[in-house]
């Protein structure tokens, strides 16, 4: 019989029979391994452990202590066994895909009658008994014409109509969970016993168009969370629980900061509390840029198709821009704008303005730019996601020998912005090159050098996601971690080879000749709206004291400190600080709530002994306690805690 060899990853390697299984090579090793694995990696490609292997390869066992692959396992035999006990439970009922997402999976059904809370906790218990049973998973490939054959026979039409779909005439491979059968790529556990019942739940139900088309049916699509055990889960849920508590758009409506309505969707209304928020975190964003060397520029925001055309964005974005057309005066057809969905072509043509030398290089131009780009209704949430933005966009006109240097400038901006807002935690991935790429190998191996470099240089752990990068050049991501430990990606630093060669981006060398820069797109917050709903939920509301909107109340507890209180107010006002009077006629411990709601960080209770000893209450948010100091000291302290991080001695 052929051999294959197989390479290990302690770099051991060893023959066995052409076509040997996953299993078989796993209980060669060691029966206990042959008994604790659950599926391997073959050449990089997560294979099940009942599939034949054919060529040499490099491979390696998975058991349940890798969780990227036991959880990608669990979650996407969960899928299965769900739509198992749906069918038992409502036969008449049609199964269409469940894949594996975030934290856990979905499945999209066809059902008349829809799903309720009760229906869900019955699919549970289902479930339980489905892995209780230890059902055997087992898989077959079939060829297309059986696979149609038995759908149609079963009448499953959505399950023909991907098959179908897909191209080629390659067999198929379907897999059963016990009786159960559905078509899928694979790979899966062995048996249903393996999967945690007490570790999985079923969250919700929403509705799902088919194939993610509107002019399709719309289907029941269940979500489900799993994770490896007990305790997993229920630090997820709650987390979740945390979460809500800290939506952002819950806390925008009781601190008063802005809100969205139908005759503008995914566009944000700001309240004068929003709106400080962004001028000072924007203000902020000025003087760090300019401090770096930043100049910054206003570019318009309807720009002519022909611009886009000569990018490249009309023929890759066209379906994400909103359209504006003109009559122009004489003109005998319309005049084709957009509003600018990116801000990057229209930077260049202030690059292009006049010859540039290589002596002029690096030229950073950024610009506070608001973007439009269409956005699904379904997909819009609050302010992370919305249809009008605006970004801390920057470009940087570079030779290729200054990449390095400007990316550990721009990572010890960001690291020092990050801080500054609290967030101590971020994680870098560098893309490298795609196989469809523009620009030399050698222009390539430069630029990835030279980022992994910079990286190295500043001293970050980093991780490398081989070809994810952009077509046009290698890119950095930068995700910050929360107080509750969610990520967000919000910063990136691209290298870009392409666009200064669409759009005629030149600069004059040493040598007298041309040459065209390299162009480096770099953000930091990414947009404001999305930044800002970060820093609600990542601070509950409670943001730091020199970026919250109302800094200060003063509150009366008679009316005869009235005076006393406006008068703290005006001097506090007067060093710069957001302070307001609270003088109604209310208890001071109904206001004491009602600001407390709005997340204000101090409140000054001022009673008539305050007024003859000239003193302050001092009461924080969050805080039972109250301190008295004298006015002059609290006064030297809050003006001291206004005072923004970078401005700070």
């Amino acid at each position: 019989m052929a051999q294959i060899s197989l390479t290990f990853p302690d770099g051991n390697k060893r023959d066995f029979p052409r076509g040997v299984t996953p299993a078989a090579v796993a209980a060669a090793i060691a029966p206990s391994l042959g008994k604790a694995a659950i599926s391997a990696s073959v050449d990089g490609k997560h294979f099940d452990l009942a599939w034949p292997i054919q060529a040499d390869a490099k491979i390696a066992i998975h058991t349940m202590k890798d969780d990227a692959q036991a959880l990608e396992l669990i979650r996407h035999d969960f899928a299965h066994v769900m739509a198992r006990a749906v069918q038992k439970l409502w036969p008449d009922v049609k199964v269409t895909i469940g894949p594996v997402v975030e934290n856990g999976w979905y499945y999209d059904f066809d059902r008349a009658e829809p799903f309720s809370p009760e229906d869900l906790g019955a699919i549970e218990k289902e479930m339980k008994a489905i892995i209780a049973a230890r059902d055997p998973v087992k898989t077959e490939v079939w060829d297309r014409a059986r696979a149609i054959a038995h759908y149609v026979a079963k009448d499953e039409p959505f399950k023909v109509e991907l098959i179908e779909a897909i191209p080629g005439d390659e067999p198929l491979r379907m897999y059963w969970h016990g009786h159960w059968q559905d078509l899928c790529r694979g790979p899966h556990l062995q048996h249903t016993g393996q999967l945690p019942a007490d570790a999985f739940k079923l969250m919700s139900v929403a509705g799902a168009y088919w194939r993610g088309d509107h002019r399709n049916k719309q289907l029941q699509r269940i979500y489900g969370v799993a994770f490896k055990n007990r305790d997993d889960l229920k630090a997820y849920l709650t987390m979740l629980e945390e979460a809500a508590k800290r939506d952002h758009r819950k806390l925008g409506r009781e601190m008063e900061l802005f809100h969205l309505q139908e005759e503008a969707p995914g566009m944000v209304f700001w309240h004068p509390n929003g709106w400080t928020i962004w001028r000072t975190l924007e203000d902020y964003m000025r003087r760090r840029l300019r401090s770096a060397g930043y100049k910054e520029i206003k570019t318009p925001q309807v720009v002519d198709r022909v611009l886009w055309e000569r990018s490249g964005h009309w023929e890759a974005y066209r379906e994400n821009m909103f359209i504006v057309e003109v009559d122009e005066e004489g003109a005998k057809e319309k005049r084709i704008n957009a509003l600018k969905p990116m801000n990057c072509p229209c930077h260049v043509q202030v690059y292009n303005q006049g010859l540039k030398s290589y002596r002029d290089l690096p030229l950073r131009l950024a610009e506070f730019g608001s973007c439009h780009r269409y956005e699904s209704s379904g997909s819009m949430h609050g302010l992370m996601r919305v249809r009008g933005f605006t970004q801390d966009d920057a470009h940087i006109f570079a030779t290729v020998d200054q990449l390095e240097q400007e990316c550990v400038g721009f990572l010890a901006l960001l690291s020092s912005v990050y801080r500054d807002l609290g967030f101590d935690k971020f994680d870098i991935k560098l893309s490298t090159r795609p196989d469809v790429r523009v620009g030399s190998d050698a222009v390539w191996d430069k630029a990835e050098s030279a980022l992994a470099k910079a990286i190295e240089k500043a001293g970050y752990p980093y991780q490398i996601n081989p070809g994810d990068g952009a077509f046009y050049g290698p890119k950095l991501d930068f995700k910050l971690t929360d107080a509750i430990g969610r990520e967000w990606q919000c910063g990136t630093f691209q290298a870009d080879f392409n666009l200064p060669d669409r759009l005629g981006a030149e600069y004059v060398g040493e040598d007298g000749m041309k040459h065209q820069p390299v162009m480096l797109h770099r953000a930091i917050l990414g947009s404001f709206e999305r930044f800002i709903g970060i820093l609600i939920e990542n601070y509950a509301g409670k943001l730091p004291f020199w970026l919250a909107p109302r800094q200060v109340v003063v509150a009366s507890i008679v009316s005869d400190a009235d005076d006393y209180v406006n008068e703290i107010v005006a001097r506090l006002r007067g060093l710069g600080l957001r302070a307001e009077a609270d003088t109604l006629n209310e208890k001071i411990n109904y206001k004491v709530r009602e600001h407390s709601v709005g997340k204000v960080p101090v409140l000054l209770a001022i009673g008539m002994q305050e007024v003859a000893g000239r003193t302050v209450s001092v009461r924080r948010l969050g805080e039972t306690r109250t301190e008295t100091m004298a006015l002059d000291e609290a006064v030297s302290a809050l003006a001291a805690n206004a005072t923004p991080p970078d401005l700070a001695a």
